[in-house]
């Protein structure tokens, strides 16, 4: 520790010892870093923040997200600096006056990029930030210059926004309705041909497909109906046993003719039987004769006499009924057999032309369905472009206008200023110290018994006469003096600086 001390004293010694030319070299670094300084023109910045609205009601119903608006926006930030959009502010301001050439506007476009900054956060709050630094303005034009490029910025802004999407819009628009009417013309075409096709080949109308489709349809009606035609068969049948088996007509007592008689007399003789009379009774021997008698004559075909059965002229009529259902079955069914052959030697017969058939079918399904899709599109496009342009889903809204600087933005002089102070102090030390170092000179007792590796056996205080103690009072003063008009020029021009920076309007 008390080595560092002593070297410190030994550097403040030989800086102190060479004074005047630490002061001299002080001054000359602050006067040459001073005017430097003073070179540097001043850069006044305008900011203005703008607050950009994608929440909309309208625009979620109809599928405008607030993320594809969120794209669109952050498209236009990283495009707002483009050489368009700069060339745009250029001409608009003050900076367009003396560009005359392409190469001009070229370097000024390249300077203006990188004087303007477009920030934004996650709250769709964009900063827009505009320098302006030019050394043959002054300061209230510099600043009027930053204020007038961060407002074209704004417009440049709105018009990218809504201008550009809208222009999109009806580029969009306008070419949906150019292959819209292409595609009609195409399905027109299309359809002509189809239906010139089905005129020609009524047979062979949707192709291989709806051929097969159809010959699959009429077999399997085919099948019904001859399965319907076996059901009415096998009824018939069975209605005509039942038939044969019913009698037309019905004999009854009082019907008359040998049948009726002959239910007469057995009538009789069940009554005689009943009150008791036998077998041997005359009258019953008499009355079985006579039915004998009457049984001989009908077995012998004698008089068909009777009353008409009403369920055989009921079987009757269903029978009737049951045979046309069955002729028309048959009617059906070999109607259907003739189709099937129709068409199966059509397909058979004429292969190219069946597949004639499923390509323009094929064609005519494909053509629709786009026209459709586009049409379907355009729809929605209109109605997204509507919303967008006359509903006006983004809403634009300046937080901030651009400000009117007041102060500088670049340089901080007065921290330049007190730091030129701070080298030229530093440097004056340093070549006091510096030229101290190269001279053969013994601060102290220790250091000449270091050099020389001999005790020493005392040192000669230094005595000053009253005149050399006079002078040297004097030059005190005037390094004083000279110390302080350095301090003073710093706080002049300090001062002058504020001075200035309140002129600015």
């Amino acid at each position: 520790m008390n080595q560092i001390l002593e070297e410190a004293r030994v550097a403040l010694w030989t800086v102190w010892n060479r004074r005047w030319l630490a002061l001299a070299v002080a001054w000359g670094v602050c006067v040459l870093g001073w005017l430097a300084v003073a070179l540097i023109p001043n850069s006044y910045q305008s900011n203005a923040r703008l607050f950009v609205q994608l929440d909309d009601v309208l625009a979620n119903q109809i599928g405008i997200g607030s993320g594809s608006r969120q794209k669109d926006i952050e498209r236009v930030r990283q495009t707002l600096t483009s050489s368009v959009n700069l060339e745009k502010v250029i001409r608009s301001t003050r900076i367009g006056d003396s560009i005359t050439t392409p190469v001009q506007m070229e370097r000024a476009v390249q300077d203006l990029a990188k004087n303007i900054t477009v920030v934004g956060d996650a709250d769709n709050v964009f900063e827009i930030t505009a320098t302006s630094g030019n050394s043959d303005m002054s300061d209230a034009e510099n600043a009027q210059l930053a204020q007038d490029i961060a407002q074209h910025m704004i417009d440049i802004f709105r018009e990218e926004n809504l201008g550009s999407s809208r222009g999109e819009m009806r580029n969009a628009l306008d070419f949906l309705d150019q292959q819209l009417a292409q595609r009609e013309k195409e399905l027109e075409d299309a359809e002509q041909r189809r239906l010139d096709f089905e005129a020609k080949h009524p047979d062979l109308i949707g192709g291989a497909s709806a051929i097969a489709s159809q010959l699959s349809s009429s077999r399997a009606e085919l099948r019904s109906v001859e399965s319907d035609l076996a059901a009415a068969q096998s009824a018939l049948a069975a209605l005509d046993g039942q038939l044969a088996g019913t009698p037309r007509t019905l004999v009854t007592a009082g019907s008359g003719g040998p049948r009726g008689e002959l239910a007469q007399a057995r009538s009789n003789l069940a009554a005689m039987q009943a009150r008791g009379l036998t077998d041997s009774h005359p009258d019953v021997v008499a009355l079985k004769k006579q039915i004998e008698s009457l049984q001989a004559q009908v077995q012998a075909g004698g008089d068909q006499g009777g009353t008409p059965n009403p369920a055989y002229s009921s079987l009757q009529s269903m029978r009737v009924e049951r045979q046309a259902n069955v002729q028309a079955l048959q009617s059906r069914a070999a109607a259907l057999r003739a189709e099937i052959a129709s068409v199966s030697a059509s397909q058979a017969d004429e292969p190219a032309v069946s597949a004639e058939a499923q390509r323009i079918s094929r064609d005519y399904d494909v053509l629709r369905k786009k026209y459709e899709e586009l049409l379907k599109e355009r729809e929605d496009l209109r109605l997204r472009g509507q919303v967008e342009t006359e509903h006006n889903a983004v809403q634009f809204e300046v937080v901030d206008p651009p400000s009117t600087p007041r102060v500088p933005a670049s340089p901080n002089r007065p921290l330049l200023l007190l730091g030129v102070l701070i080298v030229g102090i530093g440097a004056g030390c340093g070549a006091a110290f510096a030229l101290g170092q190269l001279n053969s000179t013994f601060a102290t007792a220790a250091k000449l018994e270091d050099a020389t590796d001999l005790p020493v056996i005392g040192t000669i205080s230094l005595t000053l006469t009253e005149a050399a103690r006079a002078l040297r009072k004097k030059r005190l003063k005037q390094f004083a003096a000279g110390v302080g008009g350095l301090g003073l020029l710093f706080i002049v021009l300090l001062g002058a600086e504020f001075v200035q920076r309140g002129m600015v309007v």
